[in-house]
């Protein structure tokens, strides 16, 4: 019989490429979404309500395996009050739901696995690299991760091996950040955003859904590990690989930090500032990155369509 991976944010950017990756390896998939899907060929659809606490608990009895990837996009709205409570409030509480169930039924899965993010670390000065033992940072998206972390060290306490995965800037061709600037980068209108000095880690989201597996499949994966390419990436070798990618030129002059601040308030920080970041710890358990170099991972993003499920 089939091993079954529940997934929450199943339907999004990463969930749509780990869902296919696991029907590749023979998986059966089951995914939390709010709104009503038919169920199709080795995918089955169950319905939550975080903000009232409801869900089919059938969806937490099947599984053999949780990935919780479920959380409001950070860079989709401005920060306001109610955008940032929106924010932690997806990741924690719906967290806390799958606990509560879980507990309720005494149920075993073979491992809780969580998204978090590279966040966790804040914007750090110098070129100190963060490992998963540095301390996190005491700003917003610090806290939100440090909340989002404790929520999943809950499934710990209930005897769940658990494992954290820290993301960085995640690179795939169906979403996320070339999806957004490729368009822009084409008509040559791309730049570089303020000092463009700040690091930029990130990840191909192959090499991301590939690391979510392993740490469903192998048992000695607990804790936190970080998922990027400690490659000193800064935003202004990024956006000169994209536009050489892309055949285009680099001759527009950087926007100025003040611009940024004034147009994203507080967000400006998550684009102004960056910090570098390890991923010996995962590399040490065998782990092997596909996509290590950019322009690589770029013009695989670009050109090549990768295999997406269409659930």
């Amino acid at each position: 019989m089939k091993k079954n991976v529940l997934i929450t944010g199943g339907t999004g950017f990463i969930g749509k490429y780990l869902t296919a990756e696991l029907l590749k390896k023979g998986y059966s998939v089951s995914i939390l979404t709010r709104n009503r899907r038919p169920n199709t060929d080795g995918v089955s659809y169950y319905i939550w309500d975080i903000s009232s606490q409801q869900i089919e608990e059938a969806a937490i009895l099947n599984a053999d395996y949780i990935i919780h990837l479920a959380g409001e996009n950070i860079a989709d709205k401005k920060w306001t009050s109610k955008r940032k409570e929106e924010i932690r409030d997806s990741r924690i509480d719906s967290a806390k739901l799958i606990y509560s169930v879980l507990k309720k039924h005494n149920k075993q899965v073979e491992a809780f696995v969580s998204a978090s993010g590279i966040g966790y670390y804040g914007a750090m000065k110098g070129e100190g690299i963060c490992t998963e033992n540095t301390l996190p940072a005491d700003d917003f998206i610090g806290k939100v991760c440090q909340e989002w972390e404790k929520s999943a060290d809950l499934m710990e306490g209930l005897g769940i091996r658990t494992v954290k995965i820290r993301t960085g800037m995640v690179l795939g061709k169906e979403g996320g950040v070339v999806k957004k600037l490729a368009p822009i980068f084409k008509r040559g209108l791309g730049s570089a955003l303020g000092s463009g000095k700040q690091y930029m880690p990130w990840i191909h989201v192959h090499d991301l859904c590939r690391m979510y597996i392993e740490a469903i499949e192998n048992k000695n994966m607990f804790g936190a590990f970080n998922a990027t390419i400690n490659d000193s990436t800064t935003n202004l070798s990024f956006v000169k690989a994209l536009a050489s990618c892309l055949g285009r030129p680099l001759w527009l002059p950087n926007i100025p930090s003040l611009f940024i601040r004034i147009g994203l308030g507080e967000m400006a920080g998550i684009v102004l500032t960056g910090r570098r970041v390890s991923s010996d710890k995962i590399k040490k358990l065998g782990f092997r990155f596909q996509f290590k170099g950019l322009k690589k991972a770029l013009k695989d993003c670009l050109k090549t369509p990768l295999a997406v499920s269409n659930q």
